[in-house]
């Protein structure tokens, strides 16, 4: 566990590599990320693949609405458990056999479901499904943690958050193909293995990018101070420094929470809206939209914060614009014929919800150096995982029969179902996690304090030390003095 003679000891060797000009970036840089970016994308393909038609899945074979949602909710359930174990191959394995592992998993589990469609005999095709499923979620720990250590490790502090923005929004935008391709493509039951086949192209291709092209996990010198003690501490030491610093936990699990409800939000989108006569085609569309604003956003954003290094703020009024668009929806999806209303909602909802995430990874980074970046992403996402599970559950618990059927566009046994409290719910749920986060989240940004306590241009470097926030006082022997232990303020003793 660093201690402050380990910090001071950091600080004099970054400094002394600063003077010799010893930072680099190497433009293989790029292809790591695409790999990862790719990897993501077809990731989020695979586990959203089926919500956009589950009507049609469910009758094809045989299934259930529940049946169907678990297709997408095992996503949650396998995650959390293999979460740390992820965590852990990532800052003590590496990040290029993280990276190769899933992408094999990813690949095998979409095989895998595809066989009930294959001219084989299956008994029951929803254990394959299932099978494949579960797969591709253990595939999904590696990957989603992996966009803040590549950043970390790879790229210059001035690239830092686009280059996680790119890593991080390559997910959703795996979303969003999912909520234009699967409509497109199923049109009646038949064209359920069509669907299947298509989407294990850019799962094989991945894989065989990630074995070809991936020969180490972190570049012969390191591109910024940060990089050279990023994973300074040890997977468990690391994870009682982050549980033992308020403000990450209190961004871990607001943010976590606004995982959660997009990610319930992505896969119950189709049943809310077609309860009120919306087409597939058209949920496909919102779904699109959603994402398509939030890339949109997130490239903006990241752009300004790489300048700005306003993460905070960024984060608290993007979660505050968020919950008001929320109930909006909460409101609006309840009404039939509103398609330009329910459509620039959505577009709103992806703009300032989904533009945020990426910066929100980067600033858990930020307040819990020198720990390693997969804990500091990975606990965050589980926690997300774990509330989004918890937030799908109370949604489809809380849908309630109506006493008349109304003009539902739905298929099987979905048509009668009421989503107005659920609906509530998720915008309350919303806003309860954007007042908290405003009210009790002060972080402050340790690796860049770090940085620029290490830079051979100290002198030149008073400006940006004013602009960051300080870490909070702490009283010797406290309950987070181990914590400070990464603080500039060690450093200097």
């Amino acid at each position: 566990m660093a201690g402050p003679t380990g910090a001071a000891q950091w600080a004099s060797e970054s400094l002394a590599l600063g003077e010799l000009g010893a930072y680099h970036a190497y433009a293989r840089r790029w292809v790591f990320l695409l790999v990862v970016s790719l990897l993501s994308c077809s990731n989020a393909t695979l586990w959203l693949s089926f919500a956009p038609v589950a009507d049609t899945i469910a009758q094809y074979f045989s299934l259930s609405t529940n049946q169907v949602n678990w297709l997408s909710l095992v996503y949650f359930m396998v995650s959390i458990p293999s979460g740390l174990v992820a965590i852990w191959v990532l800052d003590s394995v590496g990040l290029r056999w993280a990276t190769v592992l899933c992408a094999w998993l990813n690949f095998i589990g979409s095989v895998l479901r595809a066989i009930p469609c294959m001219p084989v005999s299956v008994q029951d095709p929803f254990a394959f499904l299932m099978g494949g499923q579960s797969l591709c979620a253990l595939a999904q720990t590696l990957v989603i943690f992996s966009p803040a250590k590549v950043a970390a490790l790879w790229f210059p502090e001035h690239q830092r958050a686009t280059a996680n923005m790119i890593g991080t929004m390559a997910n959703p935008l795996g979303v969003l193909v999912a909520n234009v391709l699967s409509p497109a493509l199923v049109k009646k039951g038949d064209d359920i293995p069509i669907m299947l086949g298509v989407y294990m192209i850019p799962a094989g291709l991945t894989c065989l990018l990630a074995t070809s092209c991936l020969w180490e996990s972190v570049p012969p010198t390191p591109p910024s101070a940060g990089a050279a003690q990023s994973t300074s501490e040890k997977f468990l030491d690391g994870l009682k420094l982050l549980l033992r610093n308020k403000a990450y936990v209190i961004l871990a699990v607001c943010f976590g929470g606004g995982i959660g409800i997009f990610s319930s939000f992505s896969v119950l989108l189709q049943q809310v809206l077609c309860v009120e006569g919306y087409s597939n085609e058209f949920a496909g569309l919102c779904g699109a939209l959603f994402i398509v604003f939030g890339i949109l956003g997130a490239l903006g954003l990241g752009l300004y914060v790489d300048r700005t290094r306003h993460f905070t703020e960024a984060v608290k009024v993007g979660f505050c614009l968020t919950s008001l668009v929320c109930v909006a929806f909460a409101l609006v999806s309840q009404l039939r014929g509103q398609t330009i209303a329910l459509a620039a909602i959505c577009s709103l909802l992806g703009l300032f919800g989904f533009s945020v995430a990426p910066i929100a990874m980067e600033l858990a980074v930020e307040c819990s150096f020198p720990v390693g970046e997969g804990a500091a992403a990975g606990l965050v996402f589980i926690l997300g995982q774990v509330e989004g599970a918890l937030i799908m559950l109370m949604l489809t618990a809380l849908t309630v029969r109506r006493v008349k059927p109304g003009f539902s566009a739905c298929q099987g046994d979905q048509d009668s179902l009421d989503w107005q409290v659920s609906t509530l719910l998720m915008a309350g749920l919303c806003t309860l996690f954007s007042c908290c986060l405003v009210l009790f989240s002060h972080p402050s940004y340790r690796r860049l304090q770090a940085e620029a306590s290490a830079s051979p241009c100290g002198g030149d470097n008073a400006a940006l030390w004013q602009t960051l926030p300080e870490a909070p006082p702490r009283h010797p022997g406290g309950p987070d003095s181990s914590e400070a232990a990464g603080s500039p303020a060690a450093a200097h003793s």
